[in-house]
């Protein structure tokens, strides 16, 4: 009988995490960079103003959000907005499971839940000089009178496209790179933080 082989998950960037925490700067120029990996992470398409929507909002215990930028929490859930009829749902809660629910809400309506758990990993950027790390590459404006914490959207840092999700005011910024690009981003923030790791220039 031939040998079963199971394959075990591997981060996209597992062999940078002590790049990442070298590269810690701390004091009033701070900044840091880790990553969250296995994050559950689950496309949803549905029309907005459907039953079917209405039923995913109570199954996940929020309205689905309805503008661009905008994020929508409870409990273990966090749901951003990827288009008029496109959300992304973010879970602590086990991937298959979350999938589950939301396909018995959908309820064979029109719309599709897919697993993408595999599809992204999650860097975490936060500090004092986290905001001006992520402008060295990207084209969005980062000010607080235009981005602010709960805020979500898609743009690119440096050559890489991103979910780009503002958590707090810290600031902390969780990105969300395809993983095939993962690496190539983290060594890009890596190196978009060395400069602060100088001596602050009064």
């Amino acid at each position: 009988m031939a040998e079963r082989i199971t394959a075990s998950r591997t981060s996209p960037v597992a062999h940078l995490e002590e790049r990442m925490r070298a590269a810690t700067v701390s004091g009033a120029r701070g900044v840091s960079l880790a990553e969250w990996p296995y994050i559950t992470m689950v496309n949803l398409r549905v029309d907005p103003s459907s039953e079917a929507a209405d039923r995913i909002g109570k199954t996940l215990g929020a309205p689905l959000p309805r503008r661009c930028g905008h994020t929508g929490v409870s409990g273990p859930h966090t749901v951003v907005w990827l288009g008029p009829d496109e959300w992304l749902v973010l879970s602590q809660a086990e991937g298959a499971t979350v999938a589950s629910e939301l396909r018995e809400a959908l309820a064979g309506d029109p719309g599709s839940v897919v697993d993408v758990s595999a599809n992204r990993t999650t860097l975490e950027l936060s500090g004092p000089a986290a905001r001006q790390v992520l402008e060295k590459g990207c084209p969005l404006d980062l000010h607080p009178r235009a981005l602010g914490p709960g805020q979500a959207v898609s743009t690119t840092v440096g050559p890489v496209a991103v979910l780009l999700w503002q958590v707090d005011d810290a600031p902390t910024y969780r990105l969300f790179p395809r993983s095939s690009f993962a690496d190539y981003l983290a060594r890009w923030l890596i190196d978009a933080m060395s400069e602060y790791q100088g001596p602050e220039i009064p």
